[in-house]
C-alpha cells in the first residue's frame, strides 16, 4: 500500500484544508493490519458525525461550487428525465435536494447518521420527501433488488477505500442494483489535480522531488495521520480503467473543478472583488468541465458510466 509520510505538521494542516474542499468523504475503510474483509468504519463516521454541520456549510465556498455545480451539470445532462436514484454518499443531502428538486424518487445512503439528520431537515425544510434514509457503507449494497435504480450517484465511496478488491466491490454493486441502460456519476480524488493545489495549500509536501513522481503515478493511501481520515485518491486513467473492470461503458468523464482547479485562493479573491466576473468564470468552468485538456488535472474526476 503506498502512502507519504507527513512529518511537517503543517504540512499535514495543510492538506487537510485541501482535502475539506471534496463533498463527501464518506464510507468504509480498510486497516491495512488486519486481514482482508475486516472493515473499520468508526474512525470515518466518528469524523462526519464530529464535522456534519460543515460539510453541509461547504459548498457554500465561492471555490467549492464550481464541483457542485459540474456535477448537477452531468447530472442535467446524462440522467434519465425522471425516475429513481440512490445517492450513494450522500452527506447532508445537498445533491439529494437538487434530485428531489428535479422530481427524482429518491434515497439517501451514508455512513453518518448526524449528516443523514441534516439532510432529512434541510429536505422537510423545504417541503420535500425522500423515499429512504439509509445509515450504512456503501459496501453494504447486498439489500437492494437489481436493477432496481434509474440513476445512481456516488459521490464519496472511492475517496477512501485503500484496497482495490474493495473499489470494485462498491463498483459491482452499482452495477448489479442500476438498471440496464441506465447511467450512474463515480466520483474519484485525482493525484494529477492534488498536484496543481499543493502550490499553494501544501507545497511542503513536495519537499523531494520523488513524490512528484508518486503523485503522477497515483494509487495513493494516505492514513488518518497523513489526512483528516483515510483517503485514497488516483490518476483519472487508473479511474476509468478500474471503472470499465466491472463492466461499466465509459459514456462521458469530467474534472469537477474545470479549468479554475487548483486556484482556490485566486477565485475567492474575484468573488469578494467583482461577483459578475466571478460568475462568468465559474459558468464557464462548468460549461467545459468534459473538455480533454482540463478534465485529467482537476482535484475531482466525475465518470458518467452506462449499464
Amino acid at each position: 500500500m503506498n502512502s507519504i509520510i507527513v512529518k511537517n505538521k503543517n504540512v499535514a494542516k495543510a492538506r487537510k484544508r485541501f482535502w475539506g474542499t471534496v463533498e463527501k468523504f464518506d464510507y468504509m475503510v480498510i486497516q491495512s493490519n488486519v486481514s482482508k474483509g475486516v472493515y473499520i468504519v468508526d474512525k470515518v463516521r466518528e469524523y462526519y458525525d464530529s464535522n456534519a454541520e460543515m460539510e453541509w456549510e461547504r459548498l457554500n465556498n465561492p471555490y467549492s461550487i464550481v464541483e457542485y455545480k459540474s456535477t448537477l451539470f452531468l447530472i442535467d445532462k446524462y440522467f434519465s428525465n425522471d425516475g429513481s436514484v440512490i445517492d450513494i454518499g450522500s452527506g447532508p443531502g445537498r445533491y439529494s435536494i437538487e434530485l428531489l428538486k428535479r422530481g427524482y424518487e429518491v434515497d439517501l445512503l451514508e455512513i453518518s447518521q448526524e449528516e443523514l439528520n441534516i439532510a432529512k431537515n434541510e429536505i422537510e425544510k423545504l417541503g420535500l420527501k425522500a423515499n429512504n434514509y439509509y445509515c450504512r457503507s456503501a459496501i453494504e449494497l447486498e439489500c437492494f433488488e437489481a436493477e432496481s435504480y434509474d440513476n445512481i450517484l456516488v459521490m464519496g465511496p472511492m475517496y477512501h477505500l485503500h484496497i482495490k478488491e474493495e473499489r470494485q466491490r462498491v463498483l459491482k454493486e452499482v452495477y448489479r442494483i442500476l438498471k440496464k441502460d441506465a447511467v450512474a456519476i463515480i466520483s474519484y480524488i485525482n493525484t494529477w489535480g492534488a498536484i496543481k493545489a499543493a502550490v499553494t495549500e501544501f507545497p511542503l509536501e513536495f519537499d523531494n522531488k520523488n513524490k512528484f513522481k508518486r503523485y503522477m503515478n497515483g494509487d495513493l493511501s494516505f492514513s488518518e495521520e497523513e489526512s483528516f481520515t483515510k483517503t485514497y485518491f488516483t490518476t483519472a486513467e487508473k479511474a476509468l480503467q478500474e471503472v470499465e473492470e466491472v463492466g461499466f461503458e465509459i459514456v462521458s468523464y469530467a474534472g469537477a473543478e474545470g479549468f479554475l482547479s487548483g486556484i482556490s485562493t485566486d477565485i475567492k479573491k474575484l468573488a469578494n472583488s467583482n461577483k459578475e466576473i466571478y460568475e462568468n468564470f465559474i459558468n464557464a468552468a462548468v460549461e467545459t468541465c468534459e473538455l480533454k485538456q482540463y478534465r485529467d488535472a482537476t482535484e475531482h474526476i466525475n465518470i458518467v458510466v452506462r449499464k
